[in-house]
């Protein structure tokens, strides 16, 4: 039995150092009249991302949509509620959030759930006229070139091909398969 034990120890160790997948939530206020947080995510995402020019001047949505992507990120690969996605989805999710978490200089291994939940404050301040407390949500210990710069990009945010791309295949795979797709 000792040896047993001393046989699994290297595969104890193992499993301890895995740290466990990140995992996030959307607040209640993103999904009001909606069930399903990832569906509204990936809807008022690709909304936005479709631009041209992604809410160009609409700093409260662009902070909206960068945090449903966070959430996105780290809720697809383990939502088993998406069977017929592409198999590219999250590879394409990964490379997405570089982007978006580049364009708003986001530190790189910073959690989603801060980073959502100070943008989603950042967007309600927004709402309503407070540009100061939308900084103030947005601590530069996420959002490194500070809150203030941060808001400035927001207003401006660039267009962010690979984001745009991830949300597009995500809403597809929202869809129901069509008869030509399914096999017979």
């Amino acid at each position: 039995m000792r040896r047993s034990f001393l046989l699994m120890l290297p595969l104890l160790a193992a499993c301890a150092q895995t740290p466990p997948p990140d995992t996030a939530r959307l607040p209640r206020d993103a999904v009001v009249g909606a069930g399903d947080p990832m569906r509204t995510a990936v809807i008022s995402a690709n909304a936005v991302f479709a631009q041209r020019s992604p809410a160009a001047g609409q700093p409260a949505d662009a902070a909206r949509a960068i945090a449903q992507m966070e959430f996105l990120a780290v809720d697809l690969p383990q939502n088993m509620s998406i069977t017929h996605a592409s198999s590219t989805l999250v590879p394409d999710l990964n490379i997405a959030r570089r982007e978006w978490r580049s364009a708003l200089d986001i530190a790189p291994d910073a959690p989603a759930q801060p980073v959502i939940n100070a943008l989603y404050a950042a967007s309600r301040a927004l709402d309503a006229g407070n540009a100061d407390a939308a900084a103030a949500a947005l601590p530069q210990s996420l959002f490194r070139k500070g809150g203030s710069a941060t808001v400035a990009q927001l207003s401006a945010l660039p267009r962010l091909p690979n984001t745009a791309a991830a949300v597009a295949t995500a809403q597809q795979a929202l869809q129901p398969p069509s008869a030509s797709r399914i096999a017979l």
